[in-house]
C-alpha cells in the first residue's frame, strides 16, 4: 500500500468515528429518554420471563400465567421506576430529572413485561404458549432494533446481545417450570 492509500485510509477511519459521534443534544436526549427507556424495555421483556413461562409450565392455566405476568410487570415497572429516580439527581451527570426518567423507565419495564403477558388472555395452553413465544421474539428484534438505532451498535450485535439474555432466562424458566 502506497503513502497515497494509507492516508486516505486514515482519514475515512477519522471521518467515520467523527460520524460515530453524537452531537451534545443527540447525547443528551440519549441520557435522559432513550436509555431510560430502553432499560425499562430490556428489563421488562427479560426480567418477567421467568416468572411468566415458570407459572404457564407448570401450571398449564394460561389465566394463572396472565396474572402472574402482570403482576410480575406491574411490580417490576415499579420499581424500576423507582431505582432509576433514586439512582441519580442528575444534578451533575446532566442525565435530566429524575422524576422524568423514573417514568420513563417505569413505563418502558411494563411496556416491555406486559406484551409476552397478553397471550396468556387466550385459553388455550398450547396457543399461549405458541403466542408468548413469537411475542418474545418479536420483542427481541424490537429491541436490537432500538438499540442499533440509537446506539449506532449495529443491529447484529444488539440482537444477540439481548437474545443472550432471554436466552438464560428462558432456559431457568423452563427448568424450574418443569421442576415444580
Amino acid at each position: 500500500m502506497d503513502a497515497s492509500a494509507a492516508t486516505e485510509a486514515t482519514e475515512a477511519a477519522e471521518e467515520a468515528r467523527e460520524d460515530a459521534r453524537f452531537t451534545d443534544e443527540e447525547h443528551a436526549f440519549l441520557l435522559s429518554r432513550v436509555q431510560p427507556a430502553l432499560i425499562g424495555l430490556i428489563d421488562g421483556s427479560l426480567s418477567t420471563l421467568a416468572p411468566i413461562f415458570a407459572v404457564a409450565l407448570s401450571t398449564e392455566d394460561p389465566h394463572i400465567a396472565f396474572f402472574a405476568g402482570l403482576a410480575t410487570a406491574i411490580g417490576a415497572a415499579v420499581s424500576m421506576a423507582f431505582s432509576e429516580g433514586l439512582s441519580d439527581t442528575g444534578e451533575f451527570t446532566g442525565r435530566g430529572s429524575p422524576f422524568q426518567r423514573g417514568a420513563i423507565t417505569g413505563a418502558g419495564t411494563f411496556v416491555g413485561g406486559v406484551f409476552h403477558t397478553l397471550p396468556f388472555l387466550i385459553n388455550s395452553y398450547h396457543a399461549a404458549i405458541l403466542a408468548a413465544i413469537i411475542t418474545v421474539a418479536i420483542e427481541l428484534v424490537v429491541l436490537g432494533v432500538i438499540r442499533a438505532r440509537f446506539f449506532r451498535t449495529g443491529f447484529v450485535r444488539s440482537f444477540a446481545t439481548v437474545t443472550l439474555g432471554g436466552v438464560i432466562i428462558v432456559a431457568v424458566s423452563a427448568a424450574l417450570g418443569s421442576a415444580a
